[in-house]
Parts: structure tokens; sequence; C-alpha cells
């Protein structure tokens, strides 16, 4: 394995577990902003009120999203079973 592939494969691993990652995680910052702005509304200082909103978001888009992150897995998978003969000992 060269080095070019070494560095390619690291970026493809990198930009699709971002890309799995990224709608759960804005979720919860969306839910984590709007209860702040709330708090800071109505000077509630509950530090644990935004803990079960987020963990709902969160689930809920990692439900909703289910299939497209299976479908995203199984492609990267596929690519990285037919890319195995390029990535043997040169």
């Amino acid at each position: 394995m060269d080095q070019e592939l070494a560095i390619y494969l690291v970026q493809k691993t990198l930009t699709t577990a971002l890309l799995i990652a990224a709608p759960m995680l804005g979720a919860g910052l969306l839910v984590g902003l709007t209860v702040s702005i709330f708090q800071a509304v109505t000077s509630i200082n509950e530090q644990t009120l935004s803990l079960i909103p987020k963990m709902l978001a969160v689930v809920s888009m990692l439900l909703i999203l289910l299939p497209w992150i299976t479908r995203v897995i199984l492609e990267y998978a596929s690519w990285i079973y037919t890319s195995l003969a390029t990535m043997g000992p040169s």
C-alpha cells in the first residue's frame, strides 16, 4: 500500500464517519440551542433540562435516518472490499 492510497483510505473513512454523524450532531445542536434560549428567556437555571430533549432528538434522527445510514455504510464496506486487491503488498 503506497502513501497516496493510505491517505485516500483515511480521507474516505473520515468523510463517511462525518457524513453519518452530522445529522445527529446537528439535531442535538439545534435542540440544545433552542433549550438554552428558552432557559435564558425564562431565567431557568437548571443544567439538566436540556439533556432529555437532546437525547430524544438524537435518537429520533437516528431512527428516521437508519435506512440511509445503513446504505452509506454498505456502500463504504463494498468499496473497501472491492479495493482490497489494490491494497495488497506491492
